[in-house]
């Protein structure tokens, strides 16, 4: 397993609500030798942590819409997600999942699984997401839901029939990556 990496040079290009720094590298290549130097930049976003909201008594899913700037340009604007959120310094990840149920869905969940990590895109990015799943039912229904506004989210709760999700995936609606890989796990775990 190649395991060198030698920093030549690093800087922060910005530093706001994300981070991106640009590095000069050189590492380890598959022959053995070291590669000759190459840029590359760093997306620093943080973690996130998602949560597959299921009732299997009522064969029904919990999602969420919102406004997804990134997405408006080339696609919806408005994308069909699990519960998510951003786990902020400090914070465990199944923490963060649990308590993005309650603000974004309104469930205090009991039992939960975990899925596993991922990169969505670690060719320029740095995030992770922890994946968790939670069977719920009317029970577990504490609140509202639909987010906090002092974070300016304006999140609509969507159930979709485990049908209605099958089909969505097929038909390529779905287009957040922590909610395909959910729905897919989901799927073939329960219903293959």
């Amino acid at each position: 397993m190649n395991s060198k990496v030698d920093i030549e040079s690093r800087r922060r290009v910005y530093d706001g609500f994300f981070q991106l720094e640009e590095v000069v590298l050189r590492h380890e290549r598959f022959d053995g030798s070291m590669s000759a130097p190459i840029s590359r930049l760093n997306l620093e976003r943080g973690d996130g942590a998602a949560i597959v909201l299921h009732d299997p008594q009522r064969g029904v899913l919990t999602m969420v819409r919102q406004f997804r700037y990134p997405t408006w340009e080339k696609g919806p604007g408005w994308t069909l997600e699990l519960v998510a959120g951003v786990i902020d310094a400090g914070r465990e990840p199944e923490a963060v999942a649990r308590a993005e149920a309650r603000e974004e869905a309104g469930y205090n969940v009991g039992e939960v699984e975990s899925l596993g990590t991922f990169y969505l895109t670690p060719g320029g990015s740095s995030e992770r997401i922890f994946l968790y799943y939670a069977a719920v039912d009317a029970t577990m229904k504490v609140a509202e839901g639909g987010g906090l506004p002092q974070e300016g989210e304006d999140i609509e709760i969507v159930e979709l029939s485990e049908a209605q999700a099958w089909l969505a995936l097929d038909e390529q609606r779905i287009i957040d990556a922590k909610t395909l890989v959910g729905l897919m796990w989901l799927r073939r775990r329960h219903f293959c």
